[in-house]
């Protein structure tokens, strides 16, 4: 039995955390703050809730695993998870929309149709073929292994089996997220509907990897899930409870200032208070920055691994109390398309980022009692990506995703009681990822820059988890970069994934 530190109590931190208390191991947690979840946070106000983080969750089985490795309990005992139908309605720039329904690729390609003309289904349809062979061809390397020592293989490879597009004497194949749209898709609404998945990431489509068509599959195939009672913020609490119930100690408040090696290999935390806690193990849940301050300033990562991504995009967040109970039949979750595009993605990704654009904006409304003080009210969120340190005035984006949002709320301005913005800044407090940067999930080719350093470092027994590590980013990725370590402290460099 080892003594294991845990930094951060994040939700990568946490699974980690809970399959090796479940081995045998003594594990504390040090969570600088007042609590748990990381970027799963919640805002209350006059009987209101939001989640501040994500809203929705894909591949719920990540989780599921989770709770079936460390305890009798279920997740469905925990939570109440429940698939939102439909999945997402689009409002597109010419004033077309559809509603697509949830992990139904028959009924997806129907509601395509009869909204966008009858090719349309068909097209998306061949698509989804070629997204799934993406999928089949990188998730385990990508997604449950560890990081491969000759991970140049997969840095140097473009798994999407992109169509032969032929065009004057020359035959070209789409190496990105945008050329598929434009050369496999040929309607910008499809286009449109393919690229919001790469800009709620903060990817650029122009440059994203065409095997960024695994994040629409990932949808379309194994839905999206939200956890009524209480939203995401729920997910996380029932992580936490999971951990204590297997004896992880939390010590929030706490700050670790540094790592201590001895000899090549970690011997415990150094904490502000001035205290240190020895472990044998230390599993580090933090912003690659704030990971290279603990251990001095040095690198603590290996030559020839991949390098930690550089800061991209952020979130603005605009949380809406409304007046007026939520209209029955309401989609969970409608997306706003930018009506330039772009004039969306310079503003974004260009040579003058932040730049005013009117944006993509997510609207979130959930059909969840917990959320508001009576059935007289509705909580609604709404969600755009802008770039990482963005200075953009808050009240100002503010007022553009409320202008935005009125194209699917239309009386939002008369039912409007108040709203809080969080901002990129926001995200770096709760975060600690410099200029509220979000990270991104692993992507094959692309030379490497979409993939993330391996979970294992120079320093024997110090382990990083999380966003920022192999797998990459998002709920499912944190997931699985929790068992990812828990199989390398467990099992030792051996270990190869779960079979």
């Amino acid at each position: 039995m080892a003594r294991i530190a845990v930094i951060g109590a994040g939700m990568g931190a946490m699974a980690a955390a809970a399959r090796l208390a479940v081995a045998g191991h003594r594990v504390a947690v040090y969570e600088r703050s007042r609590t748990y979840g990381g970027a799963l946070g919640r805002f209350e106000r006059d009987g209101f809730s939001f989640d501040t983080g994500p809203g929705l969750l894909p591949l719920p089985a990540v989780w599921r695993d989770l709770f079936v490795k460390t305890g009798k309990e279920p997740l469905e005992s925990c939570v109440e998870l429940v698939q939102v139908d439909p999945s997402s309605r689009h409002v597109f720039a010419d004033g077309t929309e559809v509603s697509l329904p949830n992990a139904s690729r028959a009924g997806v390609l129907t509601s395509l149709d009869a909204s966008l003309g009858p090719a349309a289904g068909q097209r998306w349809g061949d698509f989804l073929v070629r997204a799934r062979e993406t999928w089949d061809r990188t998730r385990r390397p990508l997604l449950e292994e560890p990081l491969w020592p000759n991970w140049e293989v997969l840095a140097g490879r473009e798994p999407y089996p992109a169509v032969p597009h032929k065009r004057l004497l020359r035959t070209r194949r789409a190496g990105t997220l945008a050329e598929i749209g434009a050369w496999e898709l040929r309607d910008p609404r499809l286009a449109a509907l393919l690229e919001s998945h790469a800009l709620a990431y903060g990817l650029d489509p122009r440059t994203a990897p065409a095997n960024a068509a695994v994040l629409p599959y990932m949808e379309y195939a194994f839905g999206m899930w939200y956890v009524r009672g209480g939203g995401l913020r729920e997910l996380a609490r029932a992580v936490y409870e999971r951990c204590l119930a297997r004896r992880v100690e939390f010590r929030f408040g706490t700050e670790v200032t540094g790592i201590v090696e001895k000899d090549g290999r970690v011997a415990g935390v150094e904490l502000a208070e001035g205290a240190v806690a020895e472990a044998e193990f230390v599993v580090a849940g933090v912003a690659p920055g704030v990971l290279d301050r603990l251990c001095g300033g040095s690198a603590v990562r290996g030559a020839g691994e991949v390098p930690p991504q550089p800061a991209g995009a952020s979130r603005v967040t605009v949380l809406l109390a409304l007046r007026g109970g939520r209209r029955e039949g309401a989609a969970h979750r409608t997306v706003v398309h930018a009506p330039d595009r772009e004039a969306e993605l310079e503003a974004l990704f260009g040579s003058a980022p932040g730049t005013a654009a009117r944006p993509t904006v997510t609207v979130l409304r959930p059909d969840d009692p917990a959320l508001v003080p009576d059935s007289g009210h509705e909580a609604v969120t709404l969600t755009s990506t802008v770039p990482a340190g963005s200075g953009t005035d808050a009240e100002d984006h503010a007022e553009r995703l409320i202008t935005v949002a009125e194209r699917a709320i239309p009386d939002l301005r008369d039912r409007l009681l108040w709203h809080e913005v969080r901002t990129p800044a926001d995200v770096a407090a709760a975060t600690g990822a410099a200029d509220g940067a979000i990270p991104v999930p692993a992507l094959a080719g692309a030379g490497g820059r979409l993939m993330h350093p391996a979970n294992s470092t120079r320093t024997t027994g110090l382990f990083t988890v999380g966003g920022w590590s192999h797998p990459g980013g998002g709920l499912p990725h944190a997931g699985m970069s929790g068992a990812l370590v828990a199989g390398l402290v467990v099992e030792g460099p051996e270990f190869r994934g779960s079979q």
